[in-house]
């Protein structure tokens, strides 16, 4: 029996497409009208020739790449002792890990101030690096539940009980269990959480601004209030950049140990021949 066309699910996927794909079309668009009476990519040269561009997304790339690394830190250990020792609990830390989407960061960074203030025991806010500190903090605090919740989810599908009794059946410490057995089986689901840490973090605005930090999403909003056609061209980069991060994350999540990132090309003949 032949199927019929799923007109209904062609017409629904379409008008989803388009609501998401117009205004993205009219928005690059624009960004090439900087040049009157032609089209041109006057306004991505300009973003991309400017020296605060350059600083700000340089800031913001390192604060982001430091904040990556000290949440894998934080989160790996605790949700293997979690799953492993006191599965009891993994509800509560589940619950804890979710706070900061119910906390707003406006609270969490005015948390911060008064907290790590001139007055207080540990003055952050006094210093530029101990502003610096707070913000890779406040990216750490903002991006776990996304973190949490991928290297959770990675360690679900291994079997840690035994690969804890294999390596310590070798002589191998809890923390060497760690570093060398959990981290690379659980690398999938690192880098997976560590992209979205990347995505949340380089355009994040509440934090650095009122942490007065010369990162990317503050920058994002003064240029949007001072120019026209340079925030619609960064508007694009910024969506290309978040799908090239979501493509990497699906590679990586899919890339078992060991498996070529490229497929090995055949050798030619004439290389066979002298072979």
């Amino acid at each position: 029996m032949k199927k019929s066309f799923p007109f209904a699910a062609a017409i629904t996927a379409f008008i989803a497409a388009s609501y998401f794909l117009v205004p993205l079309i009219a928005t690059f668009y624009f960004s090439l009208r900087m040049t009157r009476g032609e089209l041109s990519f006057a306004a991505y040269r300009s973003v991309l020739n400017s020296p605060e561009f350059l600083a700000t997304i340089g800031y913001s790339t390192v604060a982001s790449l430091l904040a990556i690394v000290m949440g894998a830190v934080i989160i790996v250990p605790t949700a293997y002792w979690v799953r492993l020792k006191i599965p009891k609990l993994r509800p509560v830390v589940e619950f804890i890990s979710l706070l900061p989407l119910i906390v707003p960061p406006v609270v969490l960074v005015f948390g911060y101030i008064r907290l790590f203030g001139s007055n207080s025991w540990l003055p952050l806010t006094g210093s530029t690096q101990g502003t610096d500190v707070l913000l890779v903090l406040g990216y750490v605090v903002m991006s776990m539940p996304y973190m949490f919740r991928a290297v959770d989810n990675g360690m679900a599908v291994i079997d840690i009980a035994t690969l804890t009794e294999a390596a310590e059946s070798l002589g191998a410490s809890r923390f060497r269990t760690i570093i060398f057995v959990i981290f690379p089986n659980v690398r999938a689901a690192i880098i997976s959480g560590a992209f979205l840490t990347f995505s949340i973090s380089l355009g994040e605005f509440v934090l650095a601004s009122l942490l007065n930090r010369p990162a990317f999403g503050p920058y994002l909003v003064q240029l949007g209030q001072d120019r026209a056609y340079e925030p619609a061209a960064l508007a694009v980069m910024s969506f290309a950049f978040t799908w090239a991060c979501m493509m990497l994350m699906q590679i990586f999540a899919t890339k078992k140990p060991g498996q070529r990132w490229f497929p090995r090309l055949p050798f030619s003949s004439a290389q066979r021949t002298r072979a």
